[in-house]
C-alpha cells in the first residue's frame, strides 16, 4: 500500500509561504520584515493557484518563496533588529522610572548601527551588476536631493543624497560619459555610458516640492538607505579606476552659496592643477592676439613639416599605407548600413568620448538668470565646455559674473530681447537695442540661443544652426532621442511631402475648399432673406429626413447579375471610369441643389471658375480620383490575398492591420494639424 501524503508537504503549498507565517518564523515585526526584504532584494511572488499554495481555507494575498525566507534566517541584520528592540524596551523602562538622562544616554550611545556592506557584495558579485541596477538608485537619490527637509525626510539624508549625486556627475564630466538628455514634464532624463553599460535616470525640475501625506516615506527611506550605500561603493570604484582620490574635497562655504558642482574639488592625476589653471589660460588665449597668431603660425609650420615628411620616399610603402589606413579606421566609429528594403535596422553607435569632450570645448557660455543653471552647467561641462558664466544670483562657482565679458561667445537666454526707445536719435517711433545683455540687448559678435539648442546638439552629436533657436523664434519640436520614427508613425523632423500618401494633401485641400464654399453659400442665403430661406445645412438635414434621393431614378431598377467570371483589365478600367462619371454626375446634381437653395444660378457660378483656378481644381480632382482608384485596387488585391490564407493567419493579419490602421489614423491627424499650421503661416 502506497504511503499517504500529508496535505501541505509538497507542491505549491511547500514552495510558497504567506507573509504572516514568514514574520512568525523570523520573529520580527512587520516593518522590520519589510525593511529586511528591501535590503536583501526579496519580493512577493504570485503562485499559479492561491488555494493550493495556501494551507488555510481562505486564500492569502501575499506569498513569498519558502527558500527566500529560509535564506533570511541566517542574516546578521536580524540580530541588529533584535538588539534594537531590546534597546527600545530599556529606553521605555527608563522613561517609566523617570530617568530621562539614562534614556538619552542609551539612545545616543547604545543604539546599534546597521552596516549594509556585506549585502551590497552579496547582491552584486561583479561591478557590472551594480552598474546595471543603478537606474532606479540615481532616480530616487536625485528625487530626495530636491525634497525639502521634514520630519519624515531628515536634512542629513538630503545632504548625503546631494553629495553623492554631485560626485557621480563629476565623474561623468571628467570621463565625458554623458550621451543623451531629454526634457519632459516629469523632469530631465539623462543617459550615460559607463564601462559599456547604458545608465538612464530622471532628475526632477528645480521647483518647490510639496510633500504629500499619502506617501509612505518609511519604505522610501529604506530604499534610500540602501541606494546611498550602493552609490557610495560605485563612486569609489569609478573614481579609483581613473586615478582620482575618493572622497573628493567638499567646500561647505561654496555649497551654502549655491556652488553645487563647484563645491567639489577633484584630486589626483594632476586634475587639481589643471582646474586651477583652466580659467587663467582660457582668458589669456582669448585676449592675447599675438599669442594666437604665433600659435597659428606654429600649427601651419607643423603641417608643412608633416607634408614634407610624407613626401619623402619610404622604404616600406605598403606597410606605411596599411598603418595609415588603420589609424584612420580607428579614429572614426563604424556606422551600420541597411543592406536592403525590409532589413533590420541596427542601433547606430553613439559618439566617442573624444567627440563628446570636444563638442563645446572652443566656446564660452553665459547663462541668463531665467535659464536652468544646474542642468545646463552639467551638460556643457560634460561635453567639453570649460568656461561657463552666470549671474551672481544663480550661485557660486561661475567662470565670470560679468555679462559684458568679451570672451563669451554664446549666451543662453529664455526670453525675447526687448527693444527700448532711442533717446539719442530723436526720431519719433525709432528704437534702439540696450547695450547691456542684462537689460535685454545684444552684444556684437555674441551668439544668442535658447536652452533647447544645447539639448538638441548633444542628442544629434553635432552643432546645429543657431538661427532656428534665436530668442523669440518658434523652436523646432524637442523629440526624445530614444524613440526612433518608423514608416507608420509621424516624424515631425521630416518634410510633410515625404510622409503623405498619394493624393492625401489634395483630398484635404478639396475638403477644406468644399467646406468654405458651403459656408459661403450659407452666409449668402442668410444675408439675402434670413426669414424665408433656411440655411444650407438645415436644407440638407431636411432632405435627409424626408428621404430625398439624390441619385438618378434608374438606380431603383438595378438587378443583381449572376457571376460570370473575372473581368479583364480593360473592363475593370472602364468600370472605374463609369463609377467616376457617376460620382461626377451626383456631385454636380448636389451642387445644383445647393445653388438653387442659395438663390443662385448654377451655370453662372460655374462660369466664374475659369482660368488657372479651374485648371487647378481639375488637377486636384484628377489626383483625388487617382488616389481613390489606387486605394480601391490595393484593397481588392489585399482581399484576394486574404482568401488564400488560413483562418489562423487571417485573424493574425486582421489584428496586425487593426493596430497599423490605428497608428495610420493618429499619424494622419498629426499631418493634418501640421498642414493647417503651414497653411495659416503662409
Amino acid at each position: 500500500m502506497a504511503k499517504i501524503k500529508k496535505k501541505g508537504t509538497s507542491g505549491q503549498a511547500k514552495n510558497f509561504i504567506t507573509r504572516t507565517q514568514a514574520v512568525r518564523k523570523l520573529q520580527i515585526s512587520l516593518p522590520d520584515f519589510r525593511r529586511l526584504c528591501i535590503y536583501k532584494g526579496i519580493y512577493p511572488r504570485e503562485p499559479r493557484n492561491k488555494k493550493k499554495a495556501s494551507k488555510t481555507s481562505t486564500p492569502s494575498t501575499t506569498f513569498y518563496y519558502s527558500k527566500d525566507i529560509q535564506y533570511l534566517l541566517h542574516e546578521p541584520i536580524l540580530n541588529k533588529f533584535r538588539d534594537h528592540k531590546a534597546l527600545a524596551k530599556k529606553i521605555a523602562r527608563s522613561l517609566g522610572r523617570g530617568e530621562v538622562g539614562d534614556a538619552a544616554r542609551l539612545e545616543k550611545n547604545a543604539k546599534p548601527r546597521i552596516s549594509l556592506d556585506h549585502i551590497i557584495k552579496e547582491r552584486y558579485p561583479t561591478f557590472v551588476d551594480a552598474l546595471r541596477d543603478l537606474d532606479d538608485a540615481l532616480s530616487l537619490l536625485f528625487l530626495f536631493a530636491s525634497l525639502p527637509s521634514t520630519s519624515t525626510v531628515p536634512p542629513r539624508t538630503i545632504s548625503l543624497c546631494q553629495r553623492l549625486c554631485l560626485e557621480f556627475e563629476h565623474y561623468l564630466i571628467v570621463t565625458h560619459a554623458l550621451r543623451k538628455s531629454f526634457i519632459s514634464i516629469k523632469g530631465i532624463y539623462y543617459q550615460a555610458t559607463v564601462q559599456g553599460q547604458d545608465i538612464l535616470w530622471l532628475v526632477p525640475h528645480k521647483f518647490v516640492q510639496r510633500v504629500s501625506g499619502d506617501v509612505d516615506f518609511r519604505i522610501m527611506g529604506t530604499f534610500v538607505e540602501f541606494y546611498t550605500t550602493l552609490l557610495g561603493f560605485v563612486n569609489y570604484r569609478l573614481y579609483t579606476s581613473i586615478g582620482l582620490v575618493y572622497p573628493p574635497r567638499f567646500n561647505v562655504n561654496s555649497d551654502e552659496q549655491g556652488g553645487e558642482l563647484g563645491a567639489i574639488k577633484l584630486e589626483g592625476n594632476g586634475v587639481d592643477e589643471a582646474t586651477d589653471n583652466e580659467n587663467q589660460s582660457a582668458q589669456e588665449d582669448h585676449r592675447d592676439q599675438e599669442n594666437n597668431q604665433d600659435t597659428g603660425n606654429a600649427v601651419i609650420q607643423k603641417l608643412a613639416d608633416e607634408l614634407a615628411r610624407q613626401s619623402q620616399p619610404s622604404e616600406h610603402p605598403e606597410r606605411e599605407g596599411v598603418l595609415i589606413e588603420d589609424d584612420a579606421a580607428t579614429d572614426t566609429i563604424d556606422q551600420f548600413e541597411i543592406q536592403g528594403e525590409g532589413a533590420d535596422v541596427l542601433i547606430q553607435p553613439s559618439m566617442s568620448d573624444t567627440e563628446a569632450g570636444s563638442l563645446f570645448a572652443p566656446y564660452s557660455f553665459f547663462l541668463s538668470r531665467e535659464t536652468p543653471r544646474q542642468p545646463l552647467e552639467f551638460i556643457l561641462r560634460a561635453f567639453g565646455c570649460k568656461r561657463i558664466g552666470w549671474d551672481e544670483v544663480l550661485g557660486d562657482g561661475a567662470f565670470t559674473n560679468d555679462p559684458n565679458d568679451p570672451s563669451i561667445t554664446h549666451q543662453v537666454v529664455d526670453r525675447p530681447l526687448i527693444l527700448q526707445p532711442d533717446s539719442l536719435a530723436g526720431g519719433e517711433g525709432s528704437f534702439d537695442v540696450m547695450p547691456a545683455p542684462t537689460q535685454g540687448g545684444r552684444i556684437p559678435g555674441r551668439t544668442y540661443i535658447q536652452p533647447q539648442w544645447v539639448w538638441d546638439c548633444i542628442n544629434q552629436g553635432r552643432l546645429l544652426r543657431v538661427d532656428r533657436y534665436a530668442p523669440g523664434t518658434t523652436l523646432p519640436p524637442h523629440l526624445s532621442p530614444w524613440v526612433k520614427p518608423t514608416k507608420i508613425t509621424y516624424d515631425p523632423t521630416a518634410p510633410l511631402a515625404d510622409q503623405e500618401s498619394e493624393g492625401e494633401g489634395e483630398e484635404e485641400k478639396a475638403e477644406g475648399s468644399d467646406d468654405e464654399q458651403l459656408q459661403k453659400l450659407d452666409r449668402m442665403a442668410t444675408e439675402e432673406d434670413p426669414s424665408s430661406k433656411p440655411g444650407l445645412s438645415e436644407l440638407v438635414t431636411d432632405a435627409d429626413d424626408h428621404g430625398m434621393d439624390v441619385a438618378s431614378a434608374d438606380s431603383e431598377n438595378i438587378s443583381v447579375d449572376e457571376f460570370g467570371g473575372f473581368a479583364s483589365d480593360d473592363e475593370e478600367t472602364n468600370g472605374v471610369d463609369m463609377e467616376d462619371q457617376e460620382e461626377d454626375a451626383r456631385s454636380q446634381h448636389q451642387k445644383e441643389l445647393e445653388a438653387e437653395a442659395a438663390g443662385l444660378i448654377f451655370t453662372e457660378r460655374k462660369d466664374t471658375n475659369s482660368g488657372p483656378t479651374r485648371n487647378g481644381n481639375a488637377k486636384s480632382a484628377d489626383a483625388r480620383k487617382k488616389a481613390a482608384r489606387l486605394r480601391k485596387e490595393e484593397d481588392e488585391d489585399l482581399e484576394r490575398r486574404k482568401m488564400m490564407m488560413s483562418k489562423k493567419k487571417r485573424k493574425l493579419f486582421d489584428r496586425m492591420t487593426y493596430s497599423n490602421r490605428a497608428l495610420d489614423e493618429e499619424a494622419a491627424k498629426l499631418r493634418s494639424k501640421r498642414r493647417k499650421l503651414e497653411r495659416t503661416k503662409s
